[in-house]
C-alpha cells in the first residue's frame, strides 16, 4: 500500500534510523501492517554483535512506534506534525532477530486526546513473536 518513497513523505526519519520499509496495509488513524527487511548491512550489527549479529530489541520497538507515527501522521490534521514517544509500557522480547529475517509488524492506535496518544505493537518474523509492547506518543 505504502512503498518507501510515500513513507518518506510522512515520516521524517532518514537513513540510518528509517525502520520502515513498506506498508502492507493502512486504515487511516486506527492500524497498520509493514514491514523491516533486516540486512547484514544495518549499521547496528557492526557492534551488536560482530560474533554474533543480533537485531537490538529497541530497534524493534522503534519500528513498532514508526509504523504508529505513520498511523497518526495519515491523518490530514496531523500533516507536518512529528510524532515523539512519550513513553514504553509491557514490552517484552521474546526472540532473536537476524540479518535475513524479514520483520512483518502490526501497529494499532488506541487512543488520541489532544495532541498526545498511545498504541500498541506486535513484531513477528514468520508466525513467532519476537516483540510486542505498548507507547504513549506526543505530536509536535
Amino acid at each position: 500500500m505504502l512503498d518507501i518513497k510515500q513513507i518518506q513523505e510522512i515520516l521524517p526519519h532518514r537513513y540510518p534510523f528509517l525502520l520502515i520499509d513498506r506498508v502492507d496495509e493502512l486504515i487511516k488513524g486506527k492500524s497498520a501492517k509493514g514491514i523491516k527487511n533486516v540486512s547484514i548491512n544495518e549499521y547496528f550489527f557492526q557492534g551488536h554483535f560482530p560474533e554474533e549479529p543480533v537485531m537490538p530489541g529497541v530497534l524493534i520497538i522503534e519500528a513498532i512506534a514508526q509504523l504508529g507515527a505513520i498511523i497518526v501522521m495519515t491523518n490530514p490534521e496531523n500533516k507536518g506534525k512529528t510524532a515523539y514517544f512519550g513513553g514504553l509500557d509491557k514490552v517484552k522480547f521474546r526472540q532473536k532477530v537476524v540479518p535475513g529475517d524479514v520483520l512483518r509488524i502490526e501497529t494499532e492506535i488506541t487512543k488520541v486526546k489532544g495532541y498526545a496518544g498511545m498504541g500498541r505493537g506486535i513484531a513477528y518474523v514468520g508466525e513467532k513473536k519476537v516483540a510486542e509492547g505498548e507507547f504513549t506518543f506526543i505530536l509536535g
